[in-house]
């Protein structure tokens, strides 16, 4: 009984996080930690950004950077 009770609240949990993940993408918020784990994984030899340069770099890429706020 006990067991049940912990598996389903690991699985509520884990549906927490894919929602919370999934409204992050929907309204263009970046994910650090998939960064973080990406660049560990594939690209141990480069330096992994802060979260500031990371969300500033993601801001830049969406928005544009030296743009002058026309949209073309």
């Amino acid at each position: 009984m006990f067991g049940a009770l912990v598996q389903a609240g690991e699985s509520l949990a884990q549906a927490g996080r894919y929602l919370g993940q999934s409204m992050r993408l929907m309204v263009g918020l970046p994910e650090y930690d998939t960064y973080v784990a990406h660049m560990e994984r594939t690209h141990p030899d480069q330096p992994v950004m802060s979260y500031e340069e990371f969300f500033r770099e993601r801001q830049e890429a969406r928005y544009g950077a030296g743009r002058n706020g026309k949209c073309c």
